[in-house]
């Protein structure tokens, strides 16, 4: 409760733990010879200030400006009230007779002051200049505009007015505002309770300002329609309303309310100054992240900013938190509002990933995975280790991107006395580590795969276990379980081996050393010809049995320093027809191949995987150029792969009869499910899990992998756009005619970038023609890309 307001403007509060107000006695002294109104109905005197002829009466009428003084909260209100009697000379009642009398509505003449609803969020005061029709009004109001309202917008009709001058109507409102003193409402709430009384704004100003002229009408208004606590609407008639005082639990009620949305307010304020003073720092000197998590209170609103940008609001308490911060900011309630917003103040990286965000992936380990991770790389024990073939003394090739964090395959190869060639996959062997419903095993379960981004990986096993236990390292001693194949001269299979082993890869090649390797065509490297010879072989075989060639041009992305204002960006295209990438995909797909002939021998579970054909005439699509347009056109009538977990089922996309992905169990669950059932068999144990608790765990699996492969696709496209962002307006770039999506609207794809974009062509093109096209616009926030080709004299 108030104690006493100060001449300035100033206030000075009493709390619960404050002295009594007696001790104030000095202060109450110091404006004892002030002149006081009598209030002759109440017989209340409440304290004014004059200055001069400041109070201006409009209309004719001589008033005078009244800046209050409250000296007393309620308690001491009433205990000075028993001391004077209080004899009330006029009658307030709410008696029926006596409200209706009061709701009189004055008729709208010229020259009146009124205050008007402009819209829901907006009331303005202004004057009446004309009729308009038979019931609107013209009205100029307080910004200078003119226009018409209907008589059920007014609600005031300052009394006491006549031909107001429409140029006094600021000076007016401030004057208005200068005089405004909510806590005048409690000491006449406390009267006209006790009488049970209600009360018109021009009954208020009498009481608090001993005088209902306009100016103090109006304010009484004012208080009267912007209070909360003190008093209700008991009826309103057109623009005459009559209030009544709430009960005492009420008003008790709402003063708590009150002071909690004041203090809720006054947190919001505060905020926003954190906010502002963040945005006006330069780039280097924003606070970091962190520093918006130390404060519970600012966590949770720098929190409801971030969830608004994302479209994940978990509840409409955070939303609306947001929403009133981004009102306070005077930005628009929309996600991109928010994102910027957090984007100014140095809390999000100009490149911030939304969908990583949004499709909740998760990018780090908890402590308690990471020690759990940690224990098993300190466990030396394997318990297949009297099982192992050394395989030390052969050449091993690890190939991969220059960029790969996890390597989990590798080739060997050798030429037998019959001239057939025999093939070795090393694969690396996880599950040395991680047993079947281990809580490191769950953990990978949840995530179902690696996650690879242009900006980092965020691995499905714990860094260092992935990294240094698991992986296959150049010269060290490696466990794997290695695939050994003997292939006929038509490049099927002759003979093959599934087993425990160890190695000591040779060589860490990425694909363009390799290529090169294949082309220097060294004697000392015969063992890398014969892999090369074998892919050959291989995809021979496997087009003779109906596989599709789907190789294309693909994007692959390093983005430096991710979180500077302009990161460093790597691309590079790659060919999947390159020899190297050749020689890898097809020494996987032969893995696959004899996994499932393994199993399928042995009965065991495996996520047998499958891609049915609807009858692919590939002839039909021989007259498209070879790569993107030609594997472009055939994907799109694919039907969609399937996985059973009995028995091998045809892939016919792969031209075989049963595959299973056995090559990345590092990096993919199904995969590491394939090496507990197989690995389980070659101790002569009954596999972990049954064919129907595998299509179960591959239901959660593949849920997350597409979400994975949805990031993965957004991110690229994101880097590749701001890639072409970057470069000269008047760059030119080959774009391939994939297909026609409307009239000359055509699908192309990017060469130099790999990506696939649309843009209007020249009349005469046709699908699989080259053109040239130019960037017009890149913005990659909003995915957008505008291509304009570049007409050839």
């Amino acid at each position: 409760m108030m104690a006493v307001r100060a001449v300035n403007g100033g206030s000075l509060f009493r709390t619960a733990a404050s002295p009594p107000l007696l001790t104030f006695g000095c202060r109450f002294r110091q404006f004892s010879s002030l002149p006081f109104r009598r209030n002759s109905e109440l017989g209340l005197r409440f304290p004014f200030f004059c200055c001069g002829n400041q109070f201006l009466g409009y209309g004719g009428g001589l008033s005078r400006s009244v800046h209050s003084l409250v000296d007393c909260v309620m308690e001491e209100l009433t205990a000075w009230r028993s001391r004077r009697r209080i004899r009330a000379t006029v009658k307030l009642t709410t008696s029926g007779e006596l409200l209706e009398d009061k709701l009189v509505n004055q008729e709208i003449e010229k020259g009146l002051l009124l205050e008007f609803k402009k819209d829901s969020d907006r009331v303005l005061l202004g004057v009446a200049q004309r009729p308009d029709g038979k019931k609107n009004w013209m009205v100029y109001d307080q910004n200078g505009v003119t226009s018409s309202i209907r008589p059920q917008q007014i609600t005031y009709i300052v009394p006491g007015v006549e031909n107001f001058d429409h140029a006094e109507i600021s000076k007016f409102l401030q004057k208005a505002q200068e005089n405004l003193d909510p806590t005048l409402l409690e000491i006449a709430w406390v009267e006209l309770l006790e009488k049970n009384a209600s009360v018109t704004a021009e009954e208020l100003a009498e009481m608090i300002f001993g005088s209902s002229e306009p100016l103090a009408s109006y304010c009484a208004h004012l208080l009267l329609s912007k209070d909360e606590v003190y008093f209700t609407v008991l009826a309103t008639k057109g623009s005459r309303t009559i209030y009544g005082p709430r009960p005492t639990g009420q008003v008790e009620e709402l003063l708590h309310k009150k002071l909690a949305k004041d203090a809720a307010e006054k947190e919001l304020q505060d905020f926003v100054q954190l906010i502002v003073s963040a945005k006006a720092k330069p780039a280097l000197a924003k606070p970091p992240k962190s520093s918006w998590m130390v404060d519970e209170k600012i966590q949770y609103k720098i929190e409801s900013l971030e969830a608004y940008a994302i479209d994940a609001c978990k509840s409409d308490e955070q939303r609306k938190t947001a929403g009133m911060i981004l009102k306070a900011m005077g930005l628009t309630k929309t996600a991109s509002s928010a994102l910027n917003l957090l984007i100014n103040i140095g809390y999000f990286p100009v490149h911030v990933n939304l969908d990583l965000l949004k499709l909740n992936i998760l990018t780090d380990h908890s402590d308690e995975i990471i020690a759990a991770a940690e224990s098993l790389l300190s466990d030396s024990s394997d318990s297949d280790e009297m099982n192992r073939e050394d395989l030390t003394h052969l050449k091993v090739y690890a190939i991969d991107v220059d960029e790969a964090d996890e390597l989990d395959d590798a080739l060997s190869a050798t030429k037998l006395q019959d001239g057939r060639m025999k093939i070795w996959i090393h694969v690396a062997d996880p599950a040395r580590y991680v047993e079947p419903g281990s809580m490191v095993d769950r953990e990978a379960l949840r995530r179902g795969t690696s996650v690879f981004l242009p900006t980092g990986t965020y691995p499905m096993f714990p860094e260092k276990l992935a990294m240094e236990g698991m992986s296959l390292k150049q010269g060290e001693l490696c466990n794997a379980v290695s695939v050994s194949v003997i292939l006929h001269s038509d490049g099927s299979i002759a003979e093959y081996s599934v087993q425990n082993s160890i190695i000591k890869p040779t060589y860490m090649l990425t694909y363009e050393s390799a290529t090169e390797l294949l082309h220097l065509n060294l004697e000392e490297e015969a063992e890398l010809k014969i892999l090369s010879e074998a892919a050959a072989l291989r995809l021979k075989w496997r087009r003779q049995q109906g596989a599709i060639d789907t190789s294309t041009l693909e994007a692959r992305i390093k983005v430096v320093n991710p979180e500077d204002l302009e990161p460093s960006i790597n691309l590079y295209v790659e060919n999947q027809a390159d020899p190297a990438m050749r020689l890898v995909s097809e020494m996987m797909i032969l893995c696959g191949e004899v996994v499932a002939t393994f199993g399928s021998c042995n009965n065991i579970p495996l996520p047998y995987r499958g891609q049915p054909q609807s009858n692919i005439d590939v002839s039909a699509y021989s007259h498209l150029p070879e790569g993107p347009v030609r594997s472009s056109a055939i994907v799109r009538i694919m039907r969609a792969a399937e996985i059973d977990f009995r028995k091998p089922i045809r892939h016919g996309v792969l031209g075989l009869p049963g595959y299973v992905q056995f090559t990345s169990p590092i990096r993919r669950y199904l995969d590491l499910l394939a090496h507990y059932q197989v690995k389980a068999f070659l101790k002569g144990e009954t596999p972990p899990f049954s064919a129907g608790q595998l299509e179960g765990m591959a239901s959660i699996v593949n849920m997350q992998v597409r979400v994975v492969r949805k990031l993965s696709a957004s991110s690229l496209r994101y880097w590749i756009i701001e890639f072409l962002r970057r470069q000269p307006r008047e760059k030119k770039y080959r774009a391939l005619i994939l297909r026609f999506i409307k009239d000359r609207i055509a699908a192309l794809f990017v060469v130099e970038v790999g990506l696939q974009a649309s843009a209007w062509v020249s009349i005469g093109s046709q699908v699989g023609d080259e053109v040239e096209v130019q960037v017009e616009e890149a913005h990659p926030r909003d995915d957008v890309l505008y291509l304009k080709e570049v007409l050839r004299n």
